[in-house]
C-alpha cells in the first residue's frame, strides 16, 4: 500500500506578506488597476463577514456601508445560510433536462412580492444578465428602438451597454447594439416628443432612482408619467431595480412608490441574500409570450440552479420575517438627516447636497477627487462606501437593513471624523490641485 504523506505546512505569513502575496497575484492574474486602486485603501484583504461587518486578513474590522447594494440583508444572514446549505448537502446544480422543484418555489416567492401582474420569472446570475433578459423580451415582442436615461446605469456586456449612457464605458465598444436613444432623466416631456414620433415601436429602459448615477431622484410623479406615456404611445417599460430594489429604498420595489407595473421588472444583487450571485427579469403574462412558446430561444446554463434559488427563497423569507423592508424605510430616515447636518456643519463649502431615499444614500461633493479623499477618510475611520460610476463625485452609502443603533451610532461617527478630515486635507492642498 502506498502511503501519502501530508505537505509539511508553509512557514505562517505576516499580515504584510500576505498582502503582498495577494497583490502581486492580483498584478499577474487579475487586474494591475484593481491592484493599485487597493493600495489606495491600505492592501487590506477582506476575509470574513458577518451582518452589517467585515474583517480584513490583519483582524480589522469595518462596517460595510457599500457592496453596491448586495446586503440589504447583511452578511451570511442566517436564514439565507441554512437554506443554501441544506441545498448544498443534497442537490447544489441541476442537470436542466429534468424538471427541478427548487426554481419552481423561488419563482414563486419572488412573485409573491412582485407588484400585481408581474409572474413569469427568468433568472439569471449578473444584474447585466437580466438587462439582457429584458431588451430581448422587447425586441421579441416586436421593440426594435430603446430609450434610456441619460446618467443610467444598466452594465457592460453589450446590450446592457448600450442602454448605458457612459461615454467612456462605450467608447472601446463601438460599433453598440443601434437604435437606442439617451434621454434627461426626470424630464417627461423629453420622452414624450420620442414616444409621439414612434408609437408601437419603443422599449423604456430606466431605474426608479439612479444608483450609479449619483444617487439621482426625479421629480414625484415622472414613474408614473413615464407609465402613462408608455401606454399611451404602445411602448414597453422596463424597470431596472437590479440596485433599487428589494427593500433597498424602504419599498419591495422603487415601482411601488407611485404603484407603476412595468412590462418587465428586473431585480439582482440583494435577490442571492449576499450569499449567492442571482438576478432575475420579472415580466407580465403578455411579454413572456414569446419565451412562453419557446423555452430554448433565451436559456443559460447556470440559471435557476438550484443552490441559486436556495439563496433567493432564504432572501425572501428573511426580508419578510424581519420586517427588513420597514426597517430600511425607518433607518433611512434616521441616517439621512443625520448625514445631511455632519455634512452642513464640516463640509459645507465641499459638499454639494445629501440625497437619499431608503438605504441609498448619496453625498455629492464639489469634484470627483474629494469623493475619492472622503472614501478613503471613511475607510480610515473603519467604515466601507462606495463611488458612483456614473457619477464620479458622489459618495454612495448602501448600508443593510440589518443595523443596530450601536451601528448607526459609529456610522454617523465615522461620517463626522471622516469629514472633519477631509477639511483638514483640502484645507493643505495648494490652490487649483494637487
Amino acid at each position: 500500500m502506498t502511503v501519502i504523506q501530508d505537505s509539511p505546512a508553509p512557514a505562517p505569513f505576516s499580515a504584510a506578506d500576505y498582502e503582498a502575496d495577494i497583490l502581486n497575484l492580483y498584478r499577474a492574474h487579475l487586474s494591475k488597476g484593481r491592484a493599485t486602486l487597493a493600495e489606495l485603501f491600505g492592501s487590506h484583504m477582506e476575509t470574513a463577514s458577518e451582518g452589517a461587518w467585515l474583517t480584513t486578513s490583519d483582524g480589522e474590522r469595518f462596517l460595510n456601508a457599500g457592496g453596491y447594494g448586495v446586503f440589504i440583508m447583511g452578511a451570511r444572514h442566517p436564514i439565507v445560510m441554512e437554506e443554501v446549505e441544506r441545498q448544498l448537502r443534497t442537490h447544489p446544480t441541476a442537470t436542466r433536462i429534468l424538471l427541478e422543484p427548487t426554481v419552481a418555489r423561488a419563482a414563486e416567492s419572488l412573485v409573491s412580492v412582485m407588484p400585481p401582474g408581474l409572474d413569469r420569472v427568468h433568472f439569471a446570475l449578473s444584474g447585466a444578465e437580466a438587462v439582457e433578459t429584458g431588451l430581448k423580451l422587447a425586441r421579441a415582442n416586436g421593440f426594435k428602438r430603446t430609450i434610456s436615461m441619460r446618467g443610467g446605469y444598466h452594465g457592460k456586456t453589450l446590450g446592457a451597454l448600450s442602454a448605458t449612457a457612459k461615454e467612456v464605458y462605450q467608447a472601446p465598444f463601438r460599433p453598440l447594439v443601434p437604435d437606442f436613444q439617451h434621454l434627461p432623466f426626470g424630464d417627461a416631456d423629453a420622452l414624450e416628443e420620442e414616444l409621439r414620433a414612434h408609437p408601437g415601436e419603443v422599449c423604456v429602459i430606466l431605474e426608479p432612482v439612479q444608483g450609479e448615477g449619483g444617487v439621482i431622484i426625479p421629480p414625484k410623479g415622472y414613474l408614473k408619467r413615464v407609465e402613462e406615456l408608455v401606454r399611451e404611445y404602445e411602448g414597453f417599460l422596463i424597470l431596472d431595480e437590479v440596485q433599487s430594489g428589494f427593500g433597498r429604498l424602504g419599498e419591495w420595489w422603487g415601482a411601488d412608490i407611485e404603484g407603476v407595473v412595468p412590462d418587465v421588472l428586473l431585480t439582482g444583487k440583494a435577490l442571492g441574500g449576499g450569499v449567492m450571485p442571482v438576478s432575475a427579469a420579472v415580466a407580465t403574462r403578455k411579454a413572456f409570450r414569446p419565451f412562453d412558446k419557446d423555452p430554448y430561444v433565451h436559456t443559460a446554463t447556470f440559471s435557476g440552479q438550484p443552490v441559486l434559488m436556495a439563496a433567493v427563497q432564504g432572501a425572501i423569507r428573511a426580508v419578510k420575517e424581519e420586517r427588513l423592508v420597514t426597517r430600511a424605510m425607518d433607518l433611512g430616515a434616521r441616517l439621512l438627516p443625520r448625514i445631511t447636518e455632519v455634512a452642513r456643519r464640516n463640509i459645507p463649502e465641499l459638499v454639494v447636497e445629501v440625497r437619499g431615499r431608503g438605504l441609498l444614500i448619496g453625498v455629492e461633493l464639489v469634484e470627483a477627487g474629494l469623493a475619492g479623499e472622503l472614501l478613503i477618510e471613511l475607510f480610515n475611520h473603519g467604515v466601507v462606501a462606495n463611488h458612483s460610476m456614473n457619477g464620479s463625485s458622489v459618495v454612495r452609502f448602501t448600508p443593510p437593513a440589518v443595523l443596530d443603533d450601536t451601528d448607526v451610532d459609529f456610522l454617523v461617527n465615522s461620517f463626522d471624523l471622516a469629514t472633519r478630515d477631509l477639511i483638514k486635507g483640502a484645507a493643505k492642498m495648494p490652490e487649483g490641485g494637487n
